[in-house]
């Protein structure tokens, strides 16, 4: 057996899948009414959150890629 299946704390690459970037709003989703929060707003949130998801997948892949 190898050390990483007697391991249950190791991360298999099935068990981590790669992020998936959040889907960006066509432009005539947005109301234009200043409403709070825009569809806009709330995409820039998710892709700040999918961006820090993914850096922390890379690290403990051990990649060095970055967007």
């Amino acid at each position: 057996m190898s050390e990483d299946s007697q391991n249950p704390a190791a991360v298999q690459p099935d068990d981590d899948p790669e992020p998936v970037p959040p889907r960006e709003p066509d432009l005539d989703e947005c109301c234009g009414s200043g409403c709070e929060p825009c569809v806009f707003d709330r995409y820039a949130d998710a892709l700040d959150r999918y961006e820090a998801a993914r850096a922390a997948w890379q690290a403990r892949r051990g990649c060095n890629i970055s967007l």
